[in-house]
C-alpha cells in the first residue's frame, strides 16, 4: 500500500492529537532546532514502514512514561484507568509484534489504537490529580472555621473553671497539621498532602473527642439555658412538622414514618418541659441526651421540610429576580445590623455571623449563575441563603 503526502499529514494530526497536552516525547538532548539526517534503512524504506517506525517510537517514549506515573498511583481494581492501561499495553504489544514481523498496516492501525488508550490514562491522571489537590485544599481551608469553634468551646470551658487537659495542645497540633497539608498543596508534593491529611484528620479525630466531653460539661454547666433553647425550638420543629404532615395527608402521600417520629419527640418534649417546670434542669438536660438519636433523625426531617418550603419561595420570588435580591440584600443588611447591636450588648454573635456569611455567599453565587443563564442551579443557592437568613432570625429574636 502506498501512503502519499495527505495519509503522512493525517498521521501527524493523528499522533499530535493522541498525545497528551504538555507531554514531551522528544530527545531532551536534542539539540534546540537540529535535524538529524535520515539513516539509510530508513531512506530506502516504504512509506508505510517509516510511518510504523515513527508510532513505535512515541509508543516506547509513552509506554514508559505511563507506566513511571501508574507505577507512583494507587487506584481501585475497578477503575477504568486501569482498563485503560490494560487495553494501551495489549495494543502496544500487538503493535510491536506487528511491526518485527514486518506487518506495518497492523502496527500503525494497534499504534494509534493504543496511543488513545494512554492519551486516556494520562489525561484521566491528571485531572484525577487536580480534583484531589482541590478537595485538599478545601478541607484543610474549611477548618479554619473548625478552630473558632474549637477555640470557643476551650475558651467557655476555661472561664467556667472546667478542666480543658490537653485540648488546648490538640487543638494547636491539628491548626498545624493542616497547615502542612496547605504547604505540600503549594509545593504540589499530592502524595505528601495524602498522608500529611491522613495525619492531620487522626488529630482532628483525637480533637473531636475532646470538644464532645467539653461540651457535655459544659451543657451540664448551663443546663438552664440549653433546656430552654430545646423547648423553643422542639416546639418550633414539632409545628412545622405537623404543618407539613396536614399538607401531605391532603395530597394522599404516606407520612406515617414522620407522624410516628413526630409523636416521639412529642412525649420527649413533654418529659422536658415537665421536669424544667420543676426547675429539674439537670434531670432535662438527661433526659435530651438520651434521645439523641431521635431527636437527630427529627431535626433532620425539619430541615428537610424547610429546605423544601424554601425551593417553593424561591420558585415564586424568582420570577421577579431583581426584586427578590433586594429583598435578599435588604433582610442581610438589617439582620448584619441586628447583630452588631446584640454583640455590642455582649452576646456571642458569631455562629449567626458565620450564617450570614454563608447566606451572603449564596446570594452572590445565585446572581452569577443567573448572569450565566442558569437558573435551576441558581434556585438551589438561594434556598441556602433562605434557611441561613432564618437561622440568623431565629438567633436575633431568641436574643432580642
Amino acid at each position: 500500500m502506498r501512503w502519499n503526502v495527505r495519509v503522512w499529514v493525517l498521521i501527524g494530526l493523528l499522533v499530535g492529537s493522541l498525545i497528551p497536552a504538555g507531554l514531551s516525547l522528544a530527545d531532551e538532548n536534542a539539540g534546540a532546532g537540529a535535524v538529524e539526517p535520515m539513516p539509510p534503512e530508513i531512506q530506502n524504506a516504504t512509506q508505510e514502514q517509516v510511518i510504523a517506525r515513527h508510532i513505535v517510537d512515541v509508543l516506547t517514549k509513552l509506554s514508559t512514561i505511563t507506566e513511571n506515573i501508574m507505577g507512583n498511583t494507587t487506584l481501585p481494581e475497578n477503575s477504568s484507568i486501569l482498563q485503560h492501561y490494560e487495553l494501551a499495553e495489549q495494543y502496544r504489544d500487538s503493535a510491536m509484534n506487528a511491526y518485527e514481523s514486518g506487518d506495518y498496516y497492523t502496527t500503525i492501525l494497534d499504534g494509534l489504537t493504543a496511543m488513545h488508550h494512554y492519551k486516556v490514562v494520562l489525561e484521566s491522571l491528571r485531572k484525577g490529580k487536580e480534583n484531589l489537590r482541590d478537595r485538599f485544599f478545601e478541607e484543610a481551608r474549611r477548618m479554619g472555621e473548625y478552630f473558632k469553634m474549637a477555640e470557643h468551646i476551650i475558651n467557655a470551658a476555661q472561664k467556667q473553671g472546667i478542666d480543658v487537659g490537653n485540648a488546648p495542645e490538640l487543638l494547636n497540633e491539628t491548626r498545624e497539621a493542616y497547615r502542612a497539608v496547605l504547604d505540600d498543596i503549594k509545593e504540589k508534593d499530592f502524595a505528601k498532602a495524602r498522608e500529611d491529611l491522613q495525619a492531620a484528620r487522626e488529630k482532628k479525630a483525637a480533637l473531636d473527642e475532646q470538644l464532645r466531653d467539653l461540651k457535655e460539661q459544659l451543657a451540664y454547666e448551663n443546663a438552664e439555658e440549653v433546656v430552654k433553647v430545646f423547648l423553643n425550638k422542639t416546639q418550633r420543629g414539632i409545628e412545622i412538622a405537623e404543618k407539613a404532615i396536614e399538607l401531605w395527608n391532603e395530597r394522599g402521600a404516606d407520612v406515617s414514618k414522620l407522624e410516628n417520629l413526630t409523636e416521639r419527640v412529642k412525649a420527649i418534649y413533654d418529659e422536658v418541659n415537665g421536669l424544667a417546670g420543676e426547675e429539674k434542669w439537670e434531670d432535662a438536660l438527661g433526659v435530651i441526651q438520651e434521645n439523641g438519636a431521635t431527636l437527630r433523625e427529627f431535626s433532620k426531617a425539619v430541615s428537610f421540610i424547610q429546605r423544601k418550603a424554601y425551593e417553593r419561595q424561591v420558585e415564586e420570588k424568582i420570577k421577579d429576580a431583581k426584586a427578590f435580591i433586594r429583598e435578599l440584600n435588604g433582610r442581610i443588611r438589617k439582620d448584619g445590623k441586628a447583630l452588631r447591636e446584640l454583640k455590642k450588648e455582649g452576646v456571642d454573635t458569631r455562629k449567626a455571623e458565620l450564617h450570614l456569611k454563608v447566606a451572603m455567599q449564596e446570594v452572590r453565587l445565585g446572581i452569577g449563575l443567573l448572569k450565566h443563564k442558569k437558573p435551576m442551579q441558581a434556585k438551589a443557592h438561594f434556598a441556602i441563603a433562605l434557611d441561613m437568613l432564618h437561622r440568623v432570625d431565629e438567633f436575633i429574636l431568641w436574643h432580642a
